[in-house]
């Protein structure tokens, strides 16, 4: 499946992002990449939420709910696949000061989904990059993501890594590159809080919702010595770890409960590799 895609301007459909558009100039704007199922969003509510939560916190005007997800619906056309829905506040003049009444440019893009994971598990190595703390943008998925493109640009060399594993100021655990952590310590699963750094994800917000998680501040050594170790988010699901460094995991009964907890609730994580549960 090629890149295929959608791009608006208010109500309507354009041909091209504008030179003014200021989530070009400056990264601001929202996104959600969500998984494409038979046609259908599995978590449509929880991502339309989070961008509608984000926008409000950002000043950046919606277009209508029930449009985006009629134009989402058409271009799934059925299939399963990544789909990316992706916010800015429109064009706007130069300098930092926002328009006074903008107009919002979205795009919808349609991508393959990702290959399974390994049935070993996944492969892990702390990132050097640490994260910076800034609570007036935590937990959003806002447009500026260089501290991840950093981070995976670490990955290119040295020990082979599927993911990283991004701290913050203070060296505590804040995410992966590209998802959340779980860890199961004292025979619960714990992720670390998002308020200063990081993305509050939608399979982490089911989870904890769930009552299947709770948060926790986590130091590396407490990661280092879990029971088991996964990482989630909208489009993989859950996916177990098998190595962090020296530190190596066996498939655990918790992490197979908790990937067919998500498969009963989500039949589109049901299609995923479970070899390694």
């Amino acid at each position: 499946m090629s890149t295929t895609g959608r791009l608006f301007r208010g109500a309507r459909q354009v041909e091209a992002l504008g030179l003014d558009d200021r989530g070009f100039r400056y990264g601001e704007g929202l996104f959600e990449t969500m998984r494409g199922h038979r046609g259908t969003i599995p978590w449509w509510p929880a991502h339309w939420q989070r961008l509608a939560s984000g926008a409000a916190r950002l000043g950046l005007p919606l277009p209508p709910a029930g449009r985006v997800l009629e134009e989402t619906t058409r271009l799934l056309a059925g299939r399963d696949a990544v789909l990316r829905l992706q916010l800015t506040r429109g064009g706007g003049g130069r300098g930092y000061a926002p328009p006074t009444a903008p107009e919002p440019s979205w795009a919808l893009t349609l991508h393959p989904l990702p290959a399974p994971p390994a049935a070993e598990g996944l492969r892990l190595r702390w990132c050097e990059l640490r994260l910076g703390a800034q609570p007036a943008l935590a937990g959003l998925k806002h447009c500026n993501r260089l501290e991840q493109v950093l981070a995976r640009a670490e990955l290119e060399t040295g020990e082979p890594a599927d993911e990283g594993l991004l701290r913050g100021p203070d060296d505590e655990l804040v995410s992966a590159i590209a998802a959340n952590v779980f860890v199961l310590l004292g025979g619960q699963w714990l992720t670390p809080p998002v308020e200063r750094c990081g993305v509050a994800g939608v399979c982490r917000g089911w989870l904890l919702g769930q009552g299947l998680a709770r948060v926790q501040a986590l130091s590396r050594g407490e990661v280092e010595r879990a029971d088991a170790v996964v990482l989630g988010n909208a489009v993989r699901g859950i996916l177990p770890v098998s190595r962090l460094g020296g530190r190596r995991w066996p498939p655990h009964p918790r992490t197979a409960a908790l990937r067919a907890a998500l498969a009963a609730a989500h039949p589109a994580f049901a299609d995923t590799d479970q070899e390694t549960a």
